[in-house]
């Protein structure tokens, strides 16, 4: 499928039901939840106040 031929279905189906055809919504990992706390450890690095510990790297 062209780029051309996606673009006019997406209008075509955006035109009909007179909405975007898909969910908008804001990647989670900006949210207040997670900023403040990697906020606070930017912070503690910033200050050379970290507590920084080795760790086995774990292997997915």
């Amino acid at each position: 499928m062209s780029m051309s031929t996606a673009f006019t279905i997406f209008v075509k189906k955006m035109l009909r039901e007179k909405r975007i055809p898909f969910e908008v919504s804001v990647d989670p990992f900006y949210s207040e939840q997670n900023i403040n706390p990697l906020k606070r450890v930017i912070s503690e690095i910033e200050s050379g106040n970290a507590k920084l510990e080795e760790h086995e790297l774990i292997e997915v």
